[in-house]
């Protein structure tokens, strides 16, 4: 059986981490066999180089191999293009053709971003999977392949099962083997080799000096988190030995081109809890508008409760916890609870509400009565007054395009939308 380090040496992998170690084992030894493999890993991270591997190593390195990125594929097309099309099947189909499947026999077909497949097509890959047969688009033939299928996704698999956007059976049928690819940030070993591999390439490509680190430099990287994994890196290191005069890159400078605050912790999904599912949420500032509001609308509440109890009860019925919880809602100031004070309250917060006036002296409540008043509004206003405030300074840091202002405030284009017009800045 092939080495490990001939593999890498073989396909230009650097690294050394345990997890890509155990990565490139598991392709070398099910190479030989035609059982199906799954690639899972982030985007970025060279799930790539694994089919290449089992292609390479296997009895059918002589025959085609072939990539299919079936996210790239439009889905009125994609059945045609794996799977060919007889003459007249649609409009514009003014000949046969043949599909991946059919010119691949014998060979292998990389499926990448096969958790994009349309259900359809998921069909159809399912049958090819167990039978090695299928048909072309508007023909009733059936064609047999003979063909090795390695697929690979970024896509939480278990999710999309459970979301009906992938068949379980297929998933069971195309994860026989699963190879796991580890992202860069785990591999903090391997950053400086992979660092040093692409600038002696990338210097020996544009005929310039070799871009060399400073310690500090390296210690930047390795704590950096990389969403884009391998790939970003390697765009990372041809644009700064491109544009950087300086040929030694210390901390300071690589956080002009990646700062470290520019990957924050996302906001992790969960499932529906009370009837309330986060993914309405864009981003965590809009989180935090919710609880706001959700705890000031609390605090109405339980404004109007207290003020049913100061108009309905008898001073006799109320208990001390309840006059002490009266006094901490209509009282500003704790320390001055043995006070004349005048209390404003908001008893309903969508409309023009009435509030109440309470005047007295201790616990006297007997001179409560309803006045109305003009609502306040301070905090609410406070709330908006900033919010339209970030978008105007958004909105002219882009010069106007809300898809880039949008991803700067981390909300949806669609919020985004929503809240320009609210705040009249359409023009």
């Amino acid at each position: 059986m092939t080495d490990l380090q001939s593999i890498k040496t073989r396909f230009g992998i650097i690294g050394n981490f345990p997890a890509l170690n155990r990565a490139l084992e598991k392709a070398i030894q099910v190479a030989p066999t035609d059982i199906s493999v799954l690639v899972i890993g982030e985007s970025g991270v060279g799930k790539e180089f694994i089919p290449k591997i089992i292609h390479g190593e296997s009895r059918r390195k002589h025959q085609p191999y072939i990539v299919v990125n079936c996210g790239a594929i439009p889905e009125g097309t994609i059945d045609s293009e794996l799977f060919g099309h007889e003459k007249g099947a649609f409009t514009g189909a003014t000949a046969t053709r043949k599909g991946y499947f059919e010119v691949a026999d014998g060979g292998t077909i990389f499926l990448d971003e096969v958790g994009e497949l349309p259900l359809q097509t998921q069909v159809r890959l399912l049958r090819v999977l167990e039978s090695g047969e299928f048909m072309k688009v508007g023909s009733s033939q059936i064609q047999k392949t003979n063909v090795r299928i390695v697929a690979a996704t970024n896509v939480n698999m278990m999710k999309a099962i459970a979301d009906g956007r992938f068949r379980e059976d297929l998933y069971y049928r195309l994860n026989t083997v699963q190879i796991d690819m580890p992202p860069l940030r785990e591999r903090k070993g391997d950053i400086h080799l992979l660092f040093r591999k692409f600038a002696i390439d990338f210097a020996e490509k544009y005929r310039m000096p070799e871009l060399q680190l400073t310690e500090d430099a390296i210690n930047y990287l390795e704590n950096y988190a990389f969403p884009g994994n391998v790939r970003q890196l390697r765009n990372l290191v041809e644009q700064m030995t491109v544009v950087e005069q300086n040929r030694s890159v210390n901390s300071v400078k690589l956080a002009e081109y990646i700062p470290m605050n520019a990957h924050l912790p996302a906001v992790v999904k969960k499932e529906s809890q009370g009837g309330v599912s986060s993914s309405e949420f864009h981003s965590e500032r809009e989180i935090m508008y919710k609880i706001l509001f959700d705890m000031r609308n609390d605090l109405n509440d339980l404004k109007s409760l207290t003020s049913e109890l100061i108009k309905n009860r008898d001073r006799s019925d109320l208990s001390s916890q309840e006059q002490n919880l009266i006094n901490r809602v209509f009282t500003p100031d704790a320390s001055a609870q043995n006070q004349n004070s005048l209390l404003y309250f908001e008893n309903n917060p969508q409309t023009s509400s009435q509030s109440v006036m309470y005047s007295g002296t201790g616990d006297n409540y007997d001179d409560v009565e309803d006045v109305e008043i003009e609502e306040t509004k301070e905090d609410s206003l406070s709330l908006q007054n900033n919010e339209r405030e970030l978008i105007v300074k958004a909105l002219e840091k882009h010069k106007g395009r809300r898809n880039k202002a949008a991803e700067e405030l981390g909300i949806s284009q669609r919020t985004l939308y929503r809240k320009i017009k609210q705040y009249n800045l359409e023009d």
